[in-house]
């Protein structure tokens, strides 16, 4: 069977699936094609959704517009394992605690599950649900071949000690070993974890499965990780901003304003790579403050003070602000890069934005998502934006599995390139279908784990 990627994504659809996919009720399927987002009895759910519900109303959408039978939507949309553990700890103080972990693996038609391990006091089985689905659809946007994945642990870190988050971690991977492996389920760092979790993940890993640098990404450089890893969700997004703005028009980076909610790991580095290149960061902020300078802050000495244990809101170089106003900071593009959920339906309107660039996972719900297309604020979906981390992981495994090390200027120039044949494979859909970005960004996902599901057969 000869597949054209050049049909329209409706033509596509039906030459990809075999009849006995198409039910009764494909012919009748009254998708919706236009910007204008949900239909009316999608947004009067959505004000008490779950993430997982507010994940799959993005994907509904997409499923729609590709006019996909219910039967094979389900398919689709139900992760193959959900595994929950409870995991218990001898304190440093002789008191024993216990806490839940989970790990979601929701497709691999593609490839090896693939997705991070996070520790927050906030962690549920529908949060990582939720997550993995997206690394599902991540993965194939970015035409990289694993699947997707997510874990987590409910704990607060900053309430252990570094011996009991060793001790944690590694009976994590205990549990969860029978799951695992090389090319299996490949973990990662995620909220809160990082190179030294992701080293002692694969130290526990190799006592019992022997030397397998490949079970884990994120690794520190000097224990089998890669180069240009740290950096990657930062400098991908930064090249995610670069090629919209000029499918748009709207010229290169150089003296556009830039507002970062977060700036942890991927807010810090988009932030230096964007002042780099001549952008002006505007206003960021942390979970404890933020700061703002309309002629633009000076990112590298602000990472600095950080570096030096100050606190964001103590930064002489700009003027401190109540983190919740951040997000109505005028500006050219708007980047949220911390947690999910913070532009609502509360404060969409509030925006003064020309685009907003989610490097964070699942930061718009999907009503504030239609409220910014009616007012025409551009929205690169997270799938997309934040693809640069996973991008470099596929990198970092596959130098594991060829015992070889890439230069730093290697690892940059290949990531470069995924993000702009990801972007260019999207605007096209865009472009043709008159849909959304988010909704391109699902729809390429979408065929391509669907292609690789119907051609490895359903038995």
């Amino acid at each position: 069977m000869a597949l054209s990627l050049r049909k329209g994504a409706q033509g596509l659809a039906r030459q990809l699936l075999p009849a006995a996919c198409w039910g009764a009720q494909a012919a009748g399927t009254e998708a919706q094609h236009s910007l204008s987002g949900p239909s009316k009895q999608q947004q009067r759910g959505m004000a008490k959704m779950s993430h997982s519900e507010a994940t799959n109303t993005f994907i509904v959408e997409a499923l729609e517009h590709l006019e996909y039978p219910k039967r094979l939507r389900k398919l689709l949309l139900t992760p193959e394992r959900e595994v929950a553990v409870e995991l218990a700890l001898l304190r440093d103080n002789g008191e024993v605690a216990t806490f839940n972990a989970y790990r979601v693996q929701h497709d691999n038609s593609r490839g090896p599950y693939k997705g991070g391990l996070r520790f927050h006091p906030q962690v549920d089985l529908d949060d990582v649900r939720s997550l993995a689905s997206l690394m599902t659809w991540k993965t194939a946007v970015m035409d990289i071949p694993f699947g997707g994945a997510k874990g987590g642990v409910t704990v607060d870190p900053k309430d252990l000690s570094e011996r009991e988050l060793e001790i944690l971690t590694r009976k994590l991977v205990q549990a969860l070993r029978p799951i695992l492996g090389t090319y299996e389920d490949i973990p990662a760092p995620d909220m809160n974890t990082g190179a030294r979790e992701m080293a002692w993940i694969f130290d526990e890993y190799t006592k019992f499965s022997g030397f397998s640098p490949g079970i884990v990404t994120g690794k520190p450089v000097w224990l089998h990780g890669s180069l240009g890893r740290e950096a990657a969700t930062g400098r991908g997004t930064v090249f995610a901003i670069r090629e919209l703005l000029k499918a748009q028009g709207l010229g290169d980076i150089r003296n556009k304003s830039f507002v970062i909610q977060g700036f942890g790991n991927v807010g810090s580095w988009a932030a230096q790579i964007l002042y780099e290149q001549g952008g002006r960061v505007v206003a960021v902020s942390d979970a404890y403050g933020a700061v703002a300078n309309e002629h633009g802050l000076e990112i590298p000495e602000l990472r600095a003070h950080l570096a030096a244990n100050h606190n964001l809101a103590s930064f002489p170089g700009g003027v401190v602000m109540p983190p919740e106003n951040l997000l109505s900071v005028p500006c050219d593009v708007l980047i949220p890069a911390a947690i999910g959920g913070v532009i609502t339906e509360d404060n969409a309107n509030d925006l003064q934005c020309k685009i907003v660039a989610e490097a964070a996972n699942g930061p718009t719900t999907p009503d504030a998502d239609h409220i910014l297309r009616q007012r025409g604020i551009t929205v690169l979906p997270d799938i997309y934006t934040n693809g640069g981390g996973v991008s470099c992981s596929f990198f970092e495994w596959v130098q594991n599995l060829q015992n070889f090390k890439w230069t730093e200027e290697e690892v940059n120039a290949k990531l470069e390139r995924v993000m702009v044949e990801a972007f260019q494979a999207i605007w096209e859909l865009h472009t043709e279908d008159k849909i959304p970005l988010r909704t391109a960004a699902f729809v390429k996902a979408l065929q391509r784990v669907t292609r690789a599901r119907v051609h490895r057969g359903f038995d």
